[in-house]
C-alpha cells in the first residue's frame, strides 16, 4: 500500500560498538567494492523502491519508487543516476506500488497502481474510488518512457468497486516458447474477501489479458492479516511460472506450465508466522514472501520474515523438485538467536549467472534499543544453506512515526548486486519550509498538479498522519561487486 519510509544518521561502526555482541558474534564487514548512491536529489515522500538490471546491457539499471510513480536510471552500472520524466499518470491523483522489469530485448517496464482516493484504512475496498493497475514501457533502457500507459485492469468510480493493490511485474527472459511474455499479479480487495489475480501480455506490454483468479483459497478483506497478499513470481528456464504469496495458513504456491493461461490449485507449502506485524517503533511491517529461481538448475528459493523466534527474523527455504517439497527454514540473519533485535522487510534476488542467493533487509542488531537499523545484505553461495551477512547502508535509520511501506528492492547479475531502499534524510539535507513551498510551486506549475487534491483528500486519516508527520526520505542504491574478488583492505 502507498506509504512513506524512514532512516537517520551516524556510522554503522559506531552502532556496532554499542551492540555488545555475544562471543559467537563478530563485527560485520561491508560487501566487496561497496558503494551507496543517493538516487533522489532532495528528500521527499519516497518509499517502496524496486530495481532491475538490463540483461542485454548490464550497465543499464532502473530504480522505481513512489509517490508518485517515479523512475531513476543509470547507464554506468549504478555510479550515477538521473530522473526520468513522464512516468506517473497525469489523470490520476496518486500513483505508486511500483515494480520494474526488463525483457530479453532490453525494454524496460514500470508497473504501478493509480487512484484518486483510498478507501477505509486497512479495509481498502470500502469507499474506494476509481483505481487500477497500469504498465508503462521504455524502449531505451529507462531513459525515456511512452507517453501513455497500458491498462492492465481498472475501474471507474462506481459504487462497490474493488481496490487493486500491490502489483508485481516479471518478464520471461528464458528461451522457452513463452519467452517475451510479461506477467503482473496483485491482490484485489473486495468488501467481503481478498483474491489473487494475474494478467499476462504477449505483445511487449501493449495489451493485457483479462485477469484470472489464481488463489484457490480466498482471504479476508482486510490488509492487517488473513488476506491473500504479497504476490511474487519467478520464471523457470522452460517458461514455467511459479507464483507465491501469503494467506492465513502461511506461504502459498501456484504453478503455470502454459504461459500463464491456467494454474495449478494454490496450496500451502510452508507454515509461517503471521505475515503482518508491528515491530516496536514501526507504524507497520510485513514479512511477505519472495520467490526466486536459479535458471541453470530450476532450483527454487523463498524468503520471508516472521516472529516465530520471538523477535523478527528473516528466513529462507529451497526446493529442488519444482516446488513439490521444501527444505526446512534457514535463518538468514546471523546475529544471536533470541537477542531481541528485529530484522524485517526482506527482498530476494537469485543471480541467474552464478546462482548466488542475495537478500536485503532492515537490520537492528547494532542497536541495543531495537530501534534504528541499517540495510544489510545476506548472500549464500551454497544453495541457501548458510548466509554471509554484510552491513550495506552507511547511515542508520529511525523508523519512528514513519509509514515504511511494503517493499525494498534488490537485483543481481554476474556477481554484481544492487539494493534499493529509503533512508531518513539528515537535518542538513531537508530543505527549509520556504524552499519546500517553492519547490512544490515549481513542480505544480510544470506538471499541472495544482489541481490535485490535498493529501487529506487522497489518504485515510491514519495514513495521512504518518505522511504528514514523517521524516523526509531519500532513495539510495547500494552496489556490491562479488565478481571482482575481495575488496582491498
Amino acid at each position: 500500500m502507498l506509504s512513506i519510509a524512514i532512516l537517520f544518521s551516524c556510522s554503522y561502526a559506531a552502532q556496532l560498538s554499542l551492540a555488545q555482541p555475544s562471543p559467537a558474534e563478530s563485527p560485520l564487514s561491508p560487501p566487496p567494492h561497496a558503494q551507496v548512491v543517493a538516487v533522489t536529489p532532495t528528500p521527499g515522500m519516497y518509499s517502496e523502491p524496486s530495481i532491475a538490471i538490463n540483461p542485454t546491457n548490464p550497465q543499464q539499471l532502473i530504480a522505481a519508487y513512489q509517490v508518485n510513480a517515479s523512475v531513476a536510471y543509470s547507464a554506468d552500472a549504478g555510479k550515477t543516476w538521473s530522473t526520468a520524466e513522464n512516468t506517473a499518470p497525469d489523470d490520476y491523483r496518486r500513483s505508486g506500488d511500483v515494480s520494474v522489469a526488463y525483457d530479453r530485448e532490453g525494454h524496460a517496464f514500470l508497473c504501478y497502481i493509480a487512484f484518486d482516493k483510498l478507501g477505509t484504512e486497512n479495509y481498502w475496498a470500502r469507499g474506494a474510488t476509481r483505481n487500477g493497475v497500469f504498465v508503462r514501457r521504455s524502449s531505451d533502457g529507462g531513459k525515456t518512457w511512452d507517453k501513455d500507459h497500458a491498462i492492465v485492469f481498472a475501474h471507474n468510480s462506481d459504487p462497490g468497486i474493488p481496490f487493486e493493490d500491490k502489483p508485481y511485474i516479471v518478464a520471461d527472459t528464458s528461451r522457452s516458447k513463452y519467452a517475451g511474455n510479461l506477467y503482473v499479479g496483485w491482490t484485489q480487495w473486495q468488501l467481503t474477501k481478498s483474491i489473487m489475480l494475474l494478467s499476462r501480455s504477449t505483445d511487449s506490454g501493449k495489451t493485457w489479458s483479462k485477469p484470472i483468479e489464481i488463489s484457490t483459497r480466498e482471504g479476508l478483506p482486510r490488509d492487517d492479516n488473513g488476506a491473500v497478499e504479497g504476490f511474487t513470481v519467478a520464471v523457470g528456464a522452460d517458461g514455467t511460472l511459479y507464483t507465491a504469496w501469503s494467506d492465513i495458513t502461511g506461504i502459498v504456491l501456484a504453478v503455470s506450465r502454459d504461459g500463464g493461461r491456467t494454474f495449478s490449485p494454490s496450496r500451502t507449502i510452508l507454515h509461517t508466522g503471521p505475515s503482518s506485524f508491528s515491530p516496536v517503533h514501526v507504524f507497520r511491517a510485513n514479512g511477505f514472501p519472495e520467490i526466486g529461481i536459479d535458471p541453470r538448475s530450476n532450483k527454487l528459493y523463498l524468503t520471508w520474515s516472521d516472529y516465530t523466534n520471538g523477535d523478527i527474523d528473516v528466513f529462507a527455504a529451497s526446493s529442488s523438485n519444482r516446488g513439490k517439497t521444501w527444505s526446512p527454514p534457514v535463518r538468514v540473519n546471523n546475529d544471536a538467536l533470541h537477542n531481541g533485535q528485529d530484522q524485517f522487510f526482506q527482498w530476494l534476488a537469485v543471480d541467474p549467472v552464478d546462482g548466488s542467493v542475495n537478500v536485503v533487509f532492515c537490520d537492528r542488531r547494532a542497536d541495543p534499543d531495537n530501534r534504528k537499523y541499517v540495510m544489510a545484505l545476506a548472500r549464500s553461495n551454497d544453495g541457501a544453506r548458510t548466509f554471509q551477512n554484510y552491513p550495506w547502508s552507511t547511515k542508520p535509520s529511525d523508523p519512528t512515526d514513519v509509514f515504511m511501506g511494503d517493499y525494498m528492492g534488490i537485483a543481481a547479475l554476474g556477481g554484481r548486486v544492487y539494493g534499493a531502499w529509503p533512508r531518513t534524510a539528515l537535518p542538513e539535507e531537508v530543505p527549509s519550509p520556504e524552499a519546500q513551498s517553492s519547490q512544490r510551486s515549481e513542480k505544480e506549475q510544470k506538471s499541472g498538479e495544482d489541481k490535485a487534491p490535498s493529501k487529506q483528500e487522497a489518504q485515510p486519516e491514519g495514513v495521512e498522519k504518518v505522511l504528514t508527520e514523517g521524516k523526509g526520505l531519500v532513495i539510495e542504491v547500494g552496489v556490491a561487486d562479488f565478481s571482482a574478488g575481495p575488496a582491498p583492505r
